[in-house]
């Protein structure tokens, strides 16, 4: 049975760069494979290279690349693709809660992990959530 049809694009633009990595940071990937978004909230962006996906599993390596405010309401799912400006960064992992209800850590899977130092952010630029 099929359980998700289409859905929005979730925008925003970066409000704070962040410059730090860690290896043994011991985030927690939250069992919900998705998370509904409002527009006007901040939430951090956070690069990884784990894959694993089980509730409960401990993610250590993580780049921070800063907090993005949520330009318009809408549905952030395991496997979107996030991009920032033109340019893909990864896919989202999952959420991790530790800092919840302040903001969620939005976990973005891809090869490398890294910063926004790495790739030279600034605030105000575009981001978004598109659906895979």
């Amino acid at each position: 049975m099929k359980e998700n049809g289409p859905k929005r694009e979730v925008d925003g633009v970066l409000v704070k760069v962040l410059l730090h990595r860690r290896d043994e940071r011991g985030m927690s990937l939250e069992p919900h494979a998705s998370r509904c978004v409002r527009r006007g909230e901040v939430h951090e962006l956070v690069t990884t290279d784990h894959r694993e996906t089980e509730a409960g599993a401990r993610i250590d390596r993580v780049g921070f690349l800063g907090f993005a405010e949520i330009s318009c309401a809408g549905v952030l799912d395991r496997g979107d693709e996030f991009w920032l400006g033109d340019t893909l960064i990864g896919t989202v992992l999952g959420f991790d809660a530790c800092h919840f209800p302040n903001h969620y850590n939005i976990l973005i899977t891809r090869a490398d992990v890294v910063t926004g130092a790495d790739l030279g952010l600034t605030p105000e630029l575009p981001v978004s959530f598109r659906p895979a």
